[in-house]
């Protein structure tokens, strides 16, 4: 009986009547693509993982001339002390309510944007469009946090001008902390929208045109077709990137709100990122602060995880 080398060499066909390549040999012939991913899985492993080893920290009072090993184990009482400081509390409310609005405007506006780029038929047009949407992310906070300030002057900005052209009295908004919250997720949406609408345009692209075709011939109109057709194809790229924005609801960006923030608007605007960094890196309270991190991570794994069983239940659509 003759048996073929590849045979030898890939192992035993299986049910499936086709040769399965062993693990071993299939990563030696294929170490290029391997290679690829071996940057990436370093990264994370890297600034990942290994820092995991650093939550020791929130059950002691660490100090930096001591260390890790030598600090005293004090089990939850920096936990305790989240939950019975004002100030915390403050700013976990603030986090979660910015956290809301940005998740109730801006997770539909690339959405809808996308949508409308979509109907757009001059390809000039479109490109230069889109070239004007995508710009402000390219820019950091830096930039766009001083464009905000001083377009919201009450000395030289465009919007207190055009409120004292209609006869309205100058408003200062950076110090009104009414608005801060408001001021925050508009500029986000201003930043993020243009980039945020590149992943739905790849996905209406995939969209059989034939469906849209078949749509007109039954008439139906544009909106009905956005309903019946563009929606429901879109679902399952909307409820994945859905889930991951809810596993980050906690981190709304240090930059951003570092940037528009001053202590007229602190009642408001200050959120566990910017606390971190006030009262870990300049106050010294590592142990507190990386107890809040954990907090956080916490927080933000049972949300991801919920919001995934909750979709797969009611549409079928999860991340894992």
């Amino acid at each position: 009986m003759n048996v073929s080398k590849e045979r030898i060499v890939t192992g035993s066909a299986g049910l499936t009547g086709r040769p399965t390549v062993k693990p071993k040999l299939y990563v030696v012939k294929y170490w290029q693509i391997y290679s690829m991913v071996l940057p990436g899985l370093l990264f994370f492993i890297l600034f990942k993982y290994v820092p995991l080893a650093g939550i020791i920290i929130a059950f002691q009072d660490y100090s930096v001339f001591t260390g890790i090993l030598s600090s005293k184990f004090v089990g939850m009482k920096h936990f305790i002390n989240l939950f019975t400081y004002p100030e915390f509390l403050t700013v976990t409310k603030n986090t979660f309510l910015i956290s809301i609005y940005q998740l109730f405007f801006g997770f539909p506006a690339p959405i809808i944007l996308a949508l409308l780029m979509n109907e757009v038929r001059k390809m000039a047009f479109k490109k230069v469009v889109q070239t004007v949407l995508y710009l402000p992310h390219f820019l950091s906070w830096v930039i766009v946090g001083g464009l905000v300030i001083n377009f919201l002057s009450p000395s030289s900005g465009m919007l207190n001008d055009v409120l004292h052209m209609l006869g309205r009295e100058k408003i200062f908004f950076m110090q009104e902390p009414n608005y801060f919250r408001t001021i925050v997720v508009t500029s986000g949406i201003w930043k993020e929208v243009g980039w945020g609408t590149i992943i739905y345009l790849a996905a209406l692209a995939g969209i059989n045109p034939e469906l849209y075709e078949s749509a007109e011939v039954d008439g139906a109109s544009k909106l009905r077709q956005v309903f019946s057709i563009t929606l429901p194809s879109l679902l399952p790229t909307i409820m994945v990137l859905l889930l991951l924005r809810i596993g980050h609801i906690l981190d709304l960006g240090f930059e951003q709100v570092y940037m528009l923030m001053n202590p007229l608007v602190t009642s408001t605007g200050e959120i566990i990122d910017t606390y971190i960094y006030r009262v870990g890196l300049l106050g010294g309270q590592y142990s507190y602060t990386t107890a809040i991190g954990l907090f956080k991570s916490v927080i933000g794994l049972i949300l991801v995880v919920g919001a995934n069983q909750l979709s797969k239940k009611t549409t079928g659509n999860s991340i894992y």
